[in-house]
C-alpha cells in the first residue's frame, strides 16, 4: 500500500520499491523516500548524500537540485510532504480544533480537552506537552510535530475512537506547512507578544505565519474563538469576519464571553462571566489571571464544538492544571513554590502579575533565558523582574551553545538589583531558602521539561523534581 501510495504521488516508476517517506536522514532505510526541506537552521538538502548511503530511493526536494538517485523537484516540497504524510496516514478525530498564539496554547488545548470530557466526549489534545487522550500520555518533540509524526498522531487518536481533538499551532509549524493537509473544524486565538524572533524577521512575520491558521487552513464559515485583549486579536477579529468565518469573542473586552469580575483567594479565584448575555458565577480552582483567559478560550471553543453553553460554563469548576503551568510543586511554612513555563516578556509580566493578589508577603521569581534564541527579550525580561517580583535571582535557563554567564550579564542589565546564581538547582535552593510563610516563590522559563540544554548535551534536570528535592 505504501509503495503504491508514494510511487503515484511522485511519479516513480513501477520498478522502484518504496517502503517509506521521512525528513531525517537518519532515519532512512532501504526503500525510503528522502524530504529534502530547506530550513534556516539546518538544510535537509545537506545530509542528501547521507540519506542515500541509508538506502533512499529518491529525493523530494526544490528544483536544482541533483543526485544519484531521482530527484522529485516542487516549488514547495514542504506541502508535498504534509500531503504526502496525509495520504500515509488517513484519517483524523471528527472534530479537530487547532489553537494558536504566543502565550496560552498547552493550557488552552488540555482545557478543552477536559470540557469535552466533561460532556461525554472521547477527548484528546497533543502540543507541546505530548499526546494526551483517555488511553494516557504519550512525549512529543515539537509543539507542532513533523507533517508525518502529525499525521501519524491523528490516524491513531482516530482508531482509538476519539471524536474530539485540539492541537497546538505554532508559528513554525504553520510557516512550514506542517498543518496544511489537516481538516481544521474551528481556530483559537490567544495573544501575540515578542518570540521567536531568532526564526522570524519581524514581529509582522510572526502575525502573518499565525494568521494563515485563519486564512489558508480554515474553512470560510467555520467557528473561530479570539481573544480580543491585544491589538493583534482585535485585527484578527477584522480578517476573519471579511473571510466570513463564525467569530465568536473572548476575554476581558470579549463581545461573546466576557470576564467581569475577579475575585482571588489561596486555592483559586471565583469569577463572574457574561457569556452570550447570561451572567455567571464560576469558583475556577486554578490561580492567575492568565489561566482564566484560557480557560474562557477553551469554554468558546467547547460551545462552538458541541458542548452545551450550561455544560461547558460548569465544567470550568473542575478544570486541573497541566504540567509545567503554574504547577505547585510544593509549600513551605505555607508559602507556595511554583513552577512556570513563561519565557517571554509577556509571559512573565503576566506569570507576576497573576500570583501578586494569592500572595500577602514577598514574589521571589527565579528565572533566567534561553541561548541561541531571540537575545533581545533578556534585558526587557529582567525589567519585568524587577518591577514585578520582589526578590529576583537571575539562573541559567537552556545556555545551549552560547556562553551562560553572557546570557545572564544581559538578563542582569535589566534587573541590576538581582542576585545572580549560575547553577539553576542551587538557584532554586536558595529562592526556597529565603521564603516567608507569606510569600510565593515563582521558577520560571523552563516549565514542563525534563531537561537543561547546555552545549549540545541535554543534562536531566526538572524544576519541579530539584524544587521538591529542596522543599524535602
Amino acid at each position: 500500500m505504501i509503495n503504491h501510495t508514494l510511487r503515484s504521488l511522485f511519479g516513480l516508476d513501477d520498478d522502484t520499491g518504496v517502503t517509506g517517506l521521512s525528513a531525517d536522514s537518519r532515519q532512512i532505510k532501504p526503500g525510503m523516500v528522502f524530504a529534502a526541506l530547506p530550513g534556516t537552521a539546518m538544510d535537509g538538502r545537506d545530509f542528501i548524500p547521507q540519506a542515500i548511503e541509508n538506502g533512499a530511493v529518491a529525493i523530494l526536494s526544490v528544483e536544482g537540485v541533483s543526485a544519484s538517485v531521482p530527484v522529485i523537484s516542487v516549488p514547495k516540497p514542504r506541502l508535498k510532504y504534509a500531503q504526502t504524510a496525509a495520504k500515509l496516514h488517513p484519517g483524523q478525530p471528527e472534530v479537530l480544533v487547532a489553537m494558536t498564539g504566543t502565550n496560552g496554547k498547552s493550557s488552552t488545548v488540555d482545557f478543552l480537552r477536559q470540557i469535552w470530557a466533561f460532556a461525554g466526549f472521547n477527548s484528546a489534545c497533543f502540543g507541546t506537552l505530548g499526546v494526551t487522550s483517555s488511553s494516557g500520555y504519550k512525549p512529543m518533540s515539537h509543539t507542532t510535530p513533523d507533517a508525518l509524526a502529525l499525521h501519524k498522531t491523528l490516524s491513531d487518536l482516530k482508531r482509538e475512537g476519539v471524536t474530539h481533538a485540539a492541537m497546538e499551532a505554532s508559528s513554525h509549524g504553520l510557516k512550514q506547512y506542517r498543518m496544511d493537509a489537516v481538516d481544521v473544524t474551528a481556530s483559537g486565538f490567544s495573544n501575540l507578544t515578542q518570540d521567536h524572533f531568532d526564526y522570524h524577521p519581524s514581529l509582522q512575520d510572526y502575525f502573518t505565519s499565525k494568521a494563515r491558521l485563519f486564512i489558508d487552513l480554515t474553512p470560510r464559515g467555520a467557528p473561530v474563538v479570539i481573544n480580543t485583549n491585544d491589538k493583534f486579536g482585535r485585527h484578527l477579529v477584522e480578517v476573519c469576519e471579511g473571510l466570513g468565518h463564525d467569530v465568536l469573542q473572548v476575554g476581558w473586552t470579549g463581545e461573546d464571553i466576557r470576564i467581569d469580575e475577579v475575585m482571588p483567594h489561596a486555592a483559586g479565584q471565583k469569577m463572574t462571566l457574561v457569556v452570550n448575555g447570561s451572567r455567571y458565577s464560576v469558583d475556577l480552582p486554578l490561580a492567575g489571571e492568565f489561566q482564566i483567559l484560557n480557560a474562557v478560550a477553551a469554554l468558546g471553543l467547547a460551545m462552538k464544538t458541541g458542548v452545551d453553553e450550561a455544560k461547558a460554563v460548569e465544567s470550568l469548576g473542575h478544570l486541573k492544571g497541566v504540567a509545567g503551568r503554574l504547577e505547585l510543586a510544593g509549600v513551605k511554612d505555607g508559602a507556595p513554590v511554583y513552577v512556570d513555563f513563561a519565557h517571554t516578556e509577556d509571559g512573565l509580566d503576566k506569570l507576576l502579575r497573576s500570583v501578586r493578589p494569592h500572595t500577602a508577603g514577598e514574589v521571589i521569581i527565579v528565572f533566567g533565558c534561553g541561548g541561541d534564541r531571540d537575545p533581545d527579550k533578556r534585558a526587557k525580561m529582567g525589567r519585568v523582574a524587577q518591577k514585578l517580583a520582589d526578590q529576583v535571582i537571575v539562573t541559567d535557563d537552556n545556555p545551549r551553545t552560547e556562553n551562560a554567564a553572557s546570557i545572564r550579564k544581559a538578563v542582569l542589565k535589566g534587573c541590576p538589583m538581582a542576585t545572580e546564581i549560575g547553577d539553576r538547582a542551587l538557584a532554586i535552593a536558595e529562592g526556597i531558602r529565603r521564603l516567608g510563610p507569606q510569600d510565593c516563590l515563582v521558577i520560571a522559563g523552563k516549565g514542563h521539561e525534563q531537561g537543561q540544554i547546555v552545549g549540545e548535551d541535554i543534562i536531566p534536570f526538572s524544576d519541579v523534581e530539584v524544587a521538591k528535592g529542596w522543599l524535602s
